[in-house]
């Protein structure tokens, strides 16, 4: 079967909106020049296997019939089986009459991914698959995992276009690139960085992506003499000088949720001779944040943090008062949600019909 064309337009996700006359003001909201759902689809967690695969597959259809179209995923997800398991739900779902541009669809690279599961040599793998073949060299990579060289990256896209179906991912992520520094100086990971950026400007020009950013666990929401720190200012310099101001670098992924607020509350970017969170500096560059672990991994979903219950008591569950307060942030574009089940659909997605919190009683929950 050939790869789906197209890519999320301003009218179809336009028209997405329309298909849900129930869905409660501030679901849908503007982001990317695009309309997206509030509440996104992650794809991290799960078995390597085909039962797994299913239920991802059955996840995706449900979760874009239920009002979410952002799904993120990841090249080195499941081993690559995340990504795989979306491209067979999109087929599923232009069977059912719903557009390829409907969808935000995002993915990562950076990290070398097994495929389909753990190589019985994975020595061997990684020579015969990337040595080799001149992908990347052992220079290249940084603690036996991390690779973000232009070729690697390149390599890794086509792989997750073709995992995926598509031929246009509208975001393309280097996945956790902060993990470099463990190993190389901050100018060598600047310089690295600026490598990656001309490559995903390339990728644009050539239709591949639409837009570019960066995927990170510490690097923007940790203080700025944490070793893991990397300056979102800097980052935005580096795409301005390759691309001047219509450069492609309009987003960033990190964690928020009710035990990990410090894209909210850390002063960690400096911004034009002040030290602002994250999440204002992001609006600042105008950047579209989405965030990874709202119910940290299940967590939250097994109880809130006791403060925060009579707050959020309105919602059935802690995993959707969870949800409910990364959705209100600001500036948050959507959390993603990790769903590798219909029936996590179904209590995430009732989210659908429940406006998030205004600013006045988002501040609130901290008074």
């Amino acid at each position: 079967m050939g790869l789906l064309s197209g890519f999320a337009s301003p009218s179809a996700t336009a028209s997405y909106r329309a298909r849900f006359t129930d869905a409660a003001p501030g679901h849908f909201r503007a982001c990317l020049g695009v309309t997206i759902g509030s509440v996104g689809m992650g794809t991290y967690l799960g078995n390597p296997d085909g039962e797994t695969d299913d239920a991802y597959s059955d996840a995706v259809v449900a979760a874009v019939s239920a009002g979410c179209n952002v799904i993120d995923s990841a090249a080195n997800y499941r081993f690559q089986r995340s990504e795989r398991s979306i491209g067979a739900g999109l087929r599923r779902l232009a069977e059912r009459g719903y557009q390829r541009e409907e969808i935000l669809l995002c993915t990562k690279g950076g990290y070398i991914p097994f495929d389909g599961d753990v190589p019985n040599d994975p020595r061997s793998y990684f020579t015969e698959t990337f040595i080799q073949p001149g992908i990347a060299t052992p220079r290249d990579l940084v603690g036996g995992m991390h690779c973000m060289t232009p070729k690697y990256l390149a390599h890794q896209l086509d792989a997750s276009c073709r995992n995926l179906g598509v031929e246009t991912i509208d975001v393309y992520y280097i996945h956790n690139p902060e993990s470099q520094l463990e190993a190389i100086d901050p100018e060598e990971f600047y310089r690295r960085i600026r490598a990656a950026f001309e490559f995903l400007e390339g990728a644009v020009s050539a239709g591949k992506i639409r837009l570019y950013g960066c995927a990170t666990w510490d690097a923007f929401r940790v203080p700025p003499e944490s070793p893991g720190h990397v300056s979102l200012s800097r980052l935005v310099s580096c795409a301005r000088d390759i691309a001047g101001a219509a450069h492609h670098f309009r987003v960033i992924q990190l964690p928020l949720n009710l035990l990990m607020p410090e894209a909210l509350s850390v002063a960690s970017q400096e911004v034009d001779g002040s030290v602002v969170s994250a999440l204002d500096a992001a609006e600042h560059f105008g950047m579209a944040v989405f965030t990874s672990v709202p119910i940290l991994q299940g967590r939250l979903a097994r109880g809130l943090p006791a403060e925060m219950k009579p707050r959020l008591s309105n919602l059935s569950t802690d995993a959707q008062c969870a949800i409910q307060f990364v959705r209100s942030a600001p500036a948050v574009a959507s959390p993603l949600v990790g769903m590798s089940r219909a029936d996590h659909v179904t209590e995430n997605l009732s989210l659908r019909k429940v406006s998030p919190l205004s600013p006045e009683d988002f501040a609130a929950l901290f008074s």
